[in-house]
């Protein structure tokens, strides 16, 4: 209750429009571990104005930008999040390389 009480002021409080964004949770058990692109066993995504994708750590409440879109509106200062490379992890198979964020976009898209 708390938590998503705590959400809900965070998705008010940075979204620009007066509509509070929607939220899916999505873990590593449901993507799977071969696709999984996160030091976290659970994220959120959300879209917001404008088409801006974040993921959200749910222990934390931090947001990270998924997109281009998103990462503009934090340099413009439209709102705060933290850089992504700090939760994402490198795939295992391309050392260096860090995981595909392709099925996360892809999620995010469909709450636009």
């Amino acid at each position: 209750m708390m938590k998503k009480m705590l959400l809900s002021l965070l998705l008010l409080s940075v979204s620009s429009s007066a509509l509070a964004a929607q939220v899916i949770t999505v873990s590593r058990f449901e993507v799977g571990k071969d696709k999984w692109a996160f030091n976290r066993e659970e994220v959120m995504l959300t879209c917001r104005a404008g088409n801006a994708l974040y993921v959200i750590n749910p222990s934390t409440l931090v947001q990270y930008p998924l997109n281009d879109i998103a990462q503009e509106q934090v340099k413009a200062g439209k709102t705060k999040a933290q850089p992504l490379e700090i939760i994402q992890v490198d795939d295992p198979k391309n050392p260096g390389v860090k995981m595909s964020l392709v099925p996360f976009i892809e999620r995010a898209e469909k709450l636009c």
